[in-house]
């Protein structure tokens, strides 16, 4: 069965609103392990917006399970990921101003950025993955950098709007699947998964972790946390 990280900036998203240190996104993810989650996702964005400095330490210091970093690929998130040491690192693209990351870096053009950035990651020995849409192009490039794993982008199939775009989209994300493993690529997925979409993609063959947020904060305010956690988790199962 693939794993489930929690990703836990939604509650800090909540905390930002007011101001203040409440609710503690800390708190959340040690719910979310008593739960059942096997690790804790956490995006540091430039600009801060939700997750903080402070946050990413005091995960690192407190989870029991593993911690996955997601950040973009620049100098001041190297040294912060250099000094942290989480368990993994996820590089994503970062736009300021847009909500939720809009879609996959493009590997195969910003190869020759990201191939030393990996270098220095791996070296440090903090597992890399590459946060990429469902398209085949990126598959070799990916295996050039040096990455273990890639992120299928899954925003496309969750955003879907009838039923044929979601098959089309899920087929991608099936190929891409195959694909990775062939290359020796290991397959993480994650955006816009929730308790109506995520089971197909859990039931991939080399889908190894699903990274979700957003569907599982939002659930948790109406039925709890460790109640919102334990139900996707038996839908993954």
């Amino acid at each position: 069965m693939a794993t489930l990280g929690i990703n836990i900036d939604h509650i800090a998203t909540i905390r930002q609103a007011r101001g203040g240190i409440a609710p503690d996104p800390i708190h959340g993810a040690i719910v979310a392990e008593m739960a059942g989650a096997h690790g804790i996702t956490a995006h540091l964005r430039e600009d801060r917006r939700h997750m903080n400095d402070r946050d990413i330490r005091v995960l690192k210091e407190t989870i029991t399970t593993r911690l996955n970093l997601e950040m973009a690929a620049t100098a001041e998130m190297k040294a912060i990921a250099l000094a942290t040491k989480p368990f993994s690192v996820t590089l994503v693209p970062e736009k300021r101003e847009e909500r939720t990351t809009e879609g996959g870096l493009a590997v195969s053009r910003m190869e020759h950025e990201l191939t030393p950035f990996v270098r220095e990651l791996v070296d440090a020995g903090i597992l890399v993955s590459l946060f990429i849409a469902p398209d085949l192009h990126e598959v070799e490039a990916s295996v050039r950098t040096g990455a273990s794993h890639i992120e299928i982008h899954t925003g496309f199939y969750a955003d879907a709007a009838t039923e044929t775009a979601r098959a089309a989209e899920f087929a991608r994300i099936a190929a891409m699947t195959a694909c990775c493993r062939e290359r020796g690529l290991r397959v993480n997925a994650g955006h816009g998964l929730n308790y109506q979409n995520v089971t197909p993609v859990a039931k991939l063959l080399g889908m190894e972790e699903l990274n979700i947020g957003h569907s599982i904060i939002g659930r948790a305010v109406f039925v709890g946390l460790d109640r919102a956690v334990r139900d996707m988790l038996a839908l993954i199962a």
